[in-house]
């Protein structure tokens, strides 16, 4: 029991965190995509509308929850927590400072481990699309469960370089092998990794220009079509979880973690710091992309995974493999 409770306390603390990260998400998004459309955002609720997040829930807990008549009612009810679940377990072995209070666990195969259970959150959009028996949102399911094993591939071979070049799955141990500065960053040796995972993040969370299953103009509204209230919320926050997840994820493997752009290593409690403020600059990026870019056609979409990013993801592999046996 002693044991257990400092887990159970770190757990708490951590994906509370998250959760309360996600749904402001939800306003800096807003407020960011207003300023490069030249717009003023949510200002209404609260100060600078940060209170637009909590006004969304109230609204979205008191819409009418309706399930179609001939869809399969509990992979229906069930879909929208399994697209939750998996972004939110991964985060469970970041480390977001030195020691272990700062992460839930410690797995020797952390860097398989966080592949393994994000991979999951396919089937909750295919379930989606499928129980909801609307011919669009089984579109929408089977589009991103195309797309999602396209760029998984890409992103585990991305993956893979990194951890010949680290020589260990243990994502503490990675972070430890980047301190001394900003030279010993992955980011620089693996360049072409991190690009690479960079853009199959992008596509494994369903992001612009890579939402084709969502894509409003083709598919109503896709895979979720046919949901309404909390349920049709889950899946946007599933989304905003898994964008903090693969965040600290590029940030944990290619840019220090919680180390400092010095040699000198931070404090203890402001490590934790610095790999938030990385986070918030990839969190960022994602928002930068969406009001940037257009859609991909779908099939621009699949060309680009399978004869551009994978040639990529294989080259560099296999020149990381062949400097570390050379070294």
């Amino acid at each position: 029991m002693h044991d257990l409770l400092p887990i159970l306390l770190r757990t708490v603390v951590i994906l509370g965190f998250v959760m309360t990260i996600i749904p402001l998400l939800t306003w800096v998004e807003r407020k960011v995509v207003a300023d490069f459309q030249v717009r003023i955002g949510p200002n209404r609720a609260g100060p600078f509308g940060i209170l637009q997040p909590v006004a969304d829930g109230l609204k979205l807990l008191f819409k009418e929850d309706l399930i179609p008549t001939q869809a399969d009612k509990v992979i229906y009810v069930l879909a929208p927590a399994i697209s939750m679940v998996p972004a939110l377990l991964a985060v469970a072995v970041i480390p977001f400072g030195p020691g272990e209070m700062f992460r839930v666990a410690d797995v020797n195969v952390g860097v398989l481990y966080i592949l393994a259970v994000t991979s999951l959150g396919v089937y909750g959009l295919v379930l989606a699309g499928w129980s909801s028996n609307n011919k669009w949102s089984l579109l929408g399911g089977l589009r991103s469960s195309a797309q999602m094993i396209s760029y998984e591939l890409t992103m585990g071979l991305a993956v893979a370089s990194l951890v010949v070049a680290a020589g260990t799955l243990r994502l503490p141990d990675i972070v430890q092998l980047q301190g001394g500065g900003i030279w010993h960053w992955f980011f620089i040796p693996q360049f072409f990794a991190f690009v690479t995972f960079l853009i199959a993040g992008i596509a494994e969370t369903n992001r612009a220009p890579f939402d084709l299953p969502e894509a409003e103009t083709e598919l109503v509204a896709g895979y979720h079509t046919e949901y309404t209230g909390m349920k049709f919320s889950m899946f946007f926050l599933a989304e905003y979880a898994a964008i903090f997840t693969v965040s600290a994820v590029a940030v944990t493997l290619f840019f220090g973690g919680w180390q400092a752009p010095w040699p000198a290593a931070p404090s203890t409690w402001v490590a934790p710091l610095w790999l938030l403020l990385k986070v918030a600059v990839f969190i960022f990026i994602f928002m930068w992309l969406r009001a940037t870019l257009p859609r991909f056609r779908y099939d621009q979409l699949m060309a680009f995974g399978w004869k551009v990013l994978l040639p990529i993801a294989l080259v560099n592999l296999s020149v990381t493999a062949v400097w570390v046996a050379l070294k």
